[in-house]
């Protein structure tokens, strides 16, 4: 017989556990199911943010940023140090060691909330039961007053460049590569594919990134897009746009095996030889396997899991969160979800903003955007103001040696309110908070002006760039 809660969650990632505890702590029965296993072979919550992707993503740009500083910025400091190496092994290791500690984590977290977790593979049938399919081939039932589906996403497998695992890579293999290839090639300047090549550039290897569309970065603002390129370029990135891929032939054997890859750009097709091809283009929800006939949950034609502006799916009882339903792949977008739903099952309000959703890429320098692009606001004929401040005028970004980029502000030309902040440079991952602080707030331009930020940091270039909206910036010529 199926046991029964009041909430069976599943999917024990951004989305699912942060919907889990929170139905928990709102005094629900709650079961949480995922079916990830760790290195260990043991059972691993956290989804692929934490297992792999933005948490240990962000454990290897920290090692590979401060090898690169120490080989090419620490002696503007008057630091030097001889003959530097990278051990690429404990690199990984120490990755690992901090997926399993916030994986564990998590476990903690769900027994000190009450949450019971099961592992194996869910699938959701009529009338709201689950059914688990576990890691030992044991079934279990599960039946739910209310069911939150937050399956995820799996990488984007290309038919002509099938990932083997040790040759060609999706983000997992790219995490944790033995050694440093002496070659790398990346299919898709997105997130992942400049994040994992800056890592493996860092640390000496030639990385070649192969996007197929004209323009880089195209959902950022187009001039954080243009300084970006321009810096990725001085660190020896090779990035082709245009380059559409054909063919990718795995030859040798062993530690011997290359990779050819065929690609078509302006100037004609193209074969380049690599260690090792990082296919980057993008995710898709991970919804194969997981609905029964007659669950009479919807799928979009891009295979996401149909819902309305609440996250339900239009079954009674039945939501969807995070990465398997609509808007962006966002770890953090995801938390929101899976926090509103439990919230709206308690009867409380609950919602999500997608117009103050922060982005993030956390190359050197990091890029950060929240609300419209310039493009977009001319696209949709919204009026508007712009104000903008180089991080070379910031005394604390110089003071770090990191002068690249800068802090632009949109406002409304009639209201004034803030429409759009984007940023390019140092610890911008940071600083878009104020963007989305104020955008939440219905503030202004002149709000963020009249707002005192301590001196010397690096928040400052956010108050200059608000004053220059209005021509009044005291650090730079208006």
């Amino acid at each position: 017989m199926a046991e029964q809660f009041d909430v069976v969650v599943i999917g024990a990632g951004p989305a699912g556990y942060h919907a889990a505890i929170r139905a928990a702590q709102l005094g629900m029965k709650v079961a949480c199911i995922d079916a990830a296993l760790g290195k260990d072979g043991k059972p691993a919550l956290g989804g692929t943010c934490l297992r792999v992707g933005c948490i240990p993503s962000k454990a290897l740009l920290d090692s590979s940023r401060q090898f690169h500083n120490l080989q090419h910025i620490f002696g503007e400091h008057g630091i030097t140090a001889s003959n530097p190496k990278i051990d690429v092994e404990k690199m990984v290791g120490r990755k690992d060691a901090i997926v399993k500690q916030f994986t564990g984590g998590i476990a903690q977290l769900f027994k000190a909330n009450k949450v019971t977790p099961y592992y194996g593979f869910a699938t959701l049938h009529a009338d709201r039961l689950v059914k688990v399919k576990q890691h030992d081939g044991s079934e279990v039932e599960l039946t739910g007053t209310n069911v939150i589906i937050a399956a995820g996403s799996d990488s984007i497998e290309l038919p002509f460049a099938k990932f083997d695992g040790e040759a060609i890579v999706d983000n997992v293999g790219a995490l944790d590569f033995t050694e440093v290839p002496k070659r790398l090639a990346v299919i898709g300047a997105g997130v992942i594919g400049l994040e994992l090549g800056s890592v493996w550039k860092r640390l000496g290897a030639e990385v070649v990134i192969l996007e197929a569309l004209p323009d880089f970065l195209a959902a950022a603002d187009a001039e954080v897009s243009k300084v970006a390129a321009r810096e990725f370029r001085k660190q020896g990135l090779d990035i082709r746009l245009g380059a559409k891929v054909s063919k990718a032939e795995v030859t040798g054997k062993g530690k011997k095996k290359e990779v050819q890859v065929t690609f078509a750009d302006k100037k004609g097709e193209e074969t380049i030889t690599v260690d090792k091809l990082l296919v980057a283009v993008g995710r898709k929800a991970a919804s194969k396997g997981l609905l029964a006939e007659g669950s009479g949950v919807k799928l979009t034609e891009r295979g996401q899991i149909e819902v309305d502006e609440h996250c339900h799916t239009g079954v009674d009882g039945v939501w969807a969160v995070g990465d398997c339903v609509r808007g962006p792949m966002l770890a953090h977008k995801g938390f929101e979800e899976g926090i509103a739903v439990a919230e709206l099952i308690a009867g409380l309000p609950g919602h999500v903003n997608f117009d103050t959703i922060p982005w993030v890429i956390y190359t050197e320098p990091e890029l950060a955007w929240v609300g419209k692009t310039e493009q977009q606001l001319k696209e949709e004929g919204i009026p508007y103001r712009s104000g903008s401040f180089p991080f070379a005028a910031n005394g604390r970004a110089v003071a770090m040696v990191e002068p690249a980029g800068f802090v632009k502000v949109l406002a409304h030309a009639e209201t004034d309110r803030v429409l759009g902040m984007h940023l390019v440079g140092a610890n911008v991952s940071e600083l878009v908070h104020e963007g989305v602080l104020t955008m939440e707030f219905k503030g202004s331009a002149d709000d963020l002006a009249r707002i005192c930020h301590a001196h010397p940091s690096l928040s400052e270039a956010i108050h200059d760039a608000a004053m220059a909206v209005d021509k009044r910036a005291i650090h730079k010529a208006n």
